[in-house]
């Protein structure tokens, strides 16, 4: 392995470039048009545009990607998370041009990305799984006789997908309909496959992964577990390791994961994640990539899962025994998004104008911005992951707490400020927390008067602010090629027509125009309004419809999570201001009502 390409953007790829460098490997970032100024792009040793801000036509266009690499004469490429990192038809097709794929093989990534043949996998290797069908639901009366058979609330589930989406839970019979139509309508969305299943729901269970680490040998280790019960809409906000779980269930999850990932021969890094309850624990899904929570395990254990990634794709052995695994301390990982956890975590695109990390003994910052960088609405909220090493649990509390309050980020609002109240909060002080418990602690929370976290005592000399400097270095695309170039003789007044960063590149790329819905800004209390930017994903209604307070009347897909529109009030509807695909900006009215 020479030469890597990432098909991926953010923290993710440059933690892999890091790893890659450290190893003599040249690295090669894909980047869309927003992502030109992102750190991937700048830390990479080549950079190739895929196209614009729409994953269709850029992260994930497989065809774009197989040609940088072909270009770049890249020899293997490396998918990060998310995008097409559980895709097996790309991973077919990097293997088919005859490049290295850094992942599992294929027909693990179908055997496990599949919900439904996921769960017969694991019952046939004699894993325990949530009670719950092995088949696709087709209809209403489908899902009425699975909550028959396995009691509510019952969970509906998307089968080709996970991350929460495509998952909706009815806690009584009336809301099954709701909950199906709604599941069918995300799977589609997000997975372009509307399948979906049933299984119980279980009430504020642990969610429990165990890391695996397997070669292309037969060999097979854990990297230890981590609870990553702390979510907020089934997205995973707080993780530590070890998990606080009884010993029995730690032995139990441990032996079923080595054994589900023989059973599938797996041979790369991957997650099997459990749900447990009591001294009981069930099958949930593996996860065939790298996991952005990897960091904890690695914090532990001294081990780069990356750099392991990369050996076994190579075709290395992994050269250890579970023995030779050791654990050493706590760690504790949080995520920064770009949300307002006042408003029920909406999502914040914006400029940061002001940034400042905090350092020291056992604390490590995996960020995908800094000053002057833009989280993009296109893209999901994460800011950067922020983890902390310690001997004890009480120790990485006490270090996490430290360092949120040593983190300065100005411009867009961030979760940090929540995750320094949840760190303090009862049921993490006693480990006694479930999957169900950050949103109830986020209903009682209340931001202090800044809403905000900064150094109290900080000096503006020692934040990263962006600067109006004259650049040094200009940076330009050939054939889609980025490369950056000194300027000997400048022409009078900068000659480049952009705003300068403070290490020297331009950021004066004049956006493209794009079609989007335009409306009416909210002026009256007759007006459903877009709470953020985002794409329409379906309207419910049309003009003459009558709705109730609460109904939803709309779908928004914004920073990769779906947000269902309802009316604050019952009427008549007298417009609709957006159609399906649709772009619409936070404040733009999709309906507005005849009050009855």
């Amino acid at each position: 392995m020479k030469k890597l390409l990432i098909a991926n953007r953010g923290e993710i790829a440059l933690r892999v470039m890091r790893t890659a460098r450290e190893r003599g490997i040249a690295t090669v970032a894909v980047y869309s048009e927003p992502d030109r100024d992102a750190l991937h792009v700048g830390y990479a040793d080549e950079a190739f545009l895929l196209g614009p801000a729409s994953p269709s036509l850029s992260y994930l266009h497989i065809e774009k990607l197989l040609e940088v690499a072909a270009r770049s004469g890249a020899d293997a490429v490396h998918p990060g998370y998310g995008f097409l990192a559980e895709n097996a038809g790309f991973a077919r097709a990097v293997i088919a041009a005859g490049l290295t794929w850094v992942g599992p093989h294929p027909e693990a990534i179908d055997a496990m990305g599949d919900k439904i043949r996921s769960r017969q996998a694991m019952i046939a290797a004699g894993v325990p799984v949530v009670p719950g069908a092995t088949t696709a639901l087709e209809s209403v009366a489908d899902a009425l006789a699975a909550a028959d058979a396995y009691g509510l609330p019952l969970a509906i589930k998307a089968s080709g997908g996970g991350g929460g989406k495509g998952l909706k839970v009815a806690h009584t019979r009336d809301e099954i309909a709701g909950a199906f139509t709604t599941a069918q309508r995300e799977a589609e969305a997000y997975f372009k496959n509307p399948i979906v299943y049933a299984e119980r729901y279980l009430d504020n269970p642990k969610h429990v992964e165990l890391q695996i680490l397997a070669d292309k040998f037969g060999n097979v280790v854990h990297i230890g577990e981590r609870d990553c019960s702390l979510q907020r809409r089934h997205q995973k906000l707080y993780e530590e390791t070890p998990a606080l779980v009884s010993d029995r269930v730690r032995e139990g999850l441990r032996d079923a994961g080595l054994r589900a990932a023989r059973a599938i021969g797996y041979d790369s890094v991957g997650t099997i994640e459990t749900l447990v309850a009591g001294d009981e624990f069930f099958f949930l899904e593996m996860n065939t990539r790298i996991q952005v929570e990897h960091t904890i395990s690695e914090m532990t254990s001294g081990i780069d899962l990356i750099a392991e990634q990369l050996r076994v794709a190579a075709g290395e052995p992994l050269g250890y025994a579970q023995s030779d695994v050791h654990f050493r301390g706590h760690a504790i990982e949080v995520r920064v998004n770009a949300e307002d956890p006042a408003q029920a975590f909406r999502p914040a695109p914006g400029t940061i104008t002001a940034y400042r990390e905090p350092a020291g003994l056992g604390i490590r910052v995996d960020a995908a911005v800094t000053a002057g960088g833009t989280i993009s609405p296109d893209y999901d909220s994460m800011v950067a992951k922020l983890i902390v090493w310690a001997p004890s649990r009480d120790a990485a509390r006490a270090r996490m707490r430290r360092a949120i309050d040593d983190y300065t980020i100005v411009g867009v609002p961030t979760t940090l400020p929540f995750l320094r109240a949840l760190n303090d909060s009862e049921r993490v002080v006693d480990g006694t927390y479930g999957t169900a418990s950050l949103e109830a602690f986020a209903t009682t929370w209340v931001p202090s008067a800044t809403g905000s976290v900064s150094a109290p005592n900080s000096d503006a000399n020692d934040v990263t602010t962006t600067t109006d400097a004259q650049p040094q270095v200009v940076r330009v695309e050939v054939n889609d090629q980025l490369f950056v170039v000194r300027v000997l003789d400048r022409p009078p007044g900068g000659g480049t027509g952009g705003r300068a960063r403070a290490n020297g590149a331009t950021r004066g790329i004049a956006p493209k125009a794009s079609s989007r819905a335009k409306g009416p800004r909210v002026a009256d209390g007759n007006a459903i309004a877009a709470p953020m930017h985002g794409v329409v994903v379906d309207v419910a209604v049309k003009a003459g419809d009558t709705v109730t307070e609460g109904q939803v009347v709309a779908v928004i897909e914004a920073m990769k999570m779906m947000n269902e529109i309802r009316a604050h009030r019952a009427g008549t509807v007298a417009t609709v201001g957006a159609e399906k695909g649709a772009t619409v900006e936070a404040n733009v009215a999709i309906v507005t009502l005849v009050p009855t």
